[in-house]
């Protein structure tokens, strides 16, 4: 049974569903958390200003500290106001993918159960640390690379000052390897990210997706 059984669509757009998933652990406190803010603010007011995005894509946020919240289940922009975030304990990063994962699956049954197409689900995570040490990082990667090598979703990480490559690096699928981000230029992340979304639900099925350009925030020398 869908979580979402008896909710009923606002449109029959085709959905694009972006799962955000935020480490919200003690490490982000002060400038990097106020900047994932103001970052997450500008994100959604870039969505909203852009009629076909706003009625295309779908945002839920996962974060994850010493616990697991879903704080915005799936939802249109014009459905919910961006939520402030606040941080809290260590790093269960494994889980909060996880539960991300099951939140794009889960809302895929709906648009099908409701007639209504939809985009490659996007997930984002955005980290500064490393999992707890009792998380399962080998049999995340796994599902990860299968999830996307049968174009299930694609993945792509956000790595924030302090964040461990070597072992993000092997969660993430060879095809999205991660990107650390030049200081905490959340808002131009987030400004790059709204202008994909804008991209991808523009797009027909089969078309060449040119994205921009990441070299606004992303640091590629290691």
């Amino acid at each position: 049974m869908s979580y979402f059984k008896g909710e009923t669509p606002d449109n029959y757009e085709q959905k694009c569903l972006c799962t955000l998933i935020l480490d919200t652990s003690g490490s982000m406190s002060n400038e990097p958390i106020r900047e994932l803010n103001r970052g997450l603010q500008e994100f959604y007011a870039a969505v909203e200003e852009d009629l076909i995005a706003a009625n295309r894509l779908e945002v839920c946020i996962v974060t994850f500290g010493s616990e697991i919240k879903i704080i915005q289940e799936p939802a249109l922009i014009s459905q919910f106001d961006m939520p402030t975030l606040q941080v809290s304990g260590t790093t269960r990063l494994v889980d909060a993918v996880r539960v991300g994962m099951q939140k794009s699956e889960e809302r895929k049954e709906w648009y099908k159960s409701t007639g209504q197409p939809y985009y490659r689900p996007l997930m984002v995570l955005i980290t500064d640390g490393e999992p707890d040490k009792d998380q399962d990082v080998n049999g995340l990667s796994e599902e990860i690379r299968t999830a996307v090598e049968n174009k299930k979703m694609v993945f792509w990480t956000l790595g924030v000052k302090g964040y461990n490559h070597a072992l993000m690096q092997k969660i993430c699928p060879p095809s999205a390897p991660p990107l650390p981000l030049q200081g905490n230029k959340f808002a131009e992340f987030f400004k790059w990210l709204s202008n994909s979304i804008g991209i991808i639900t523009k797009s027909t099925e089969g078309d060449n997706i040119d994205l921009p350009p990441v070299n606004d925030w992303a640091q590629m020398k290691f």
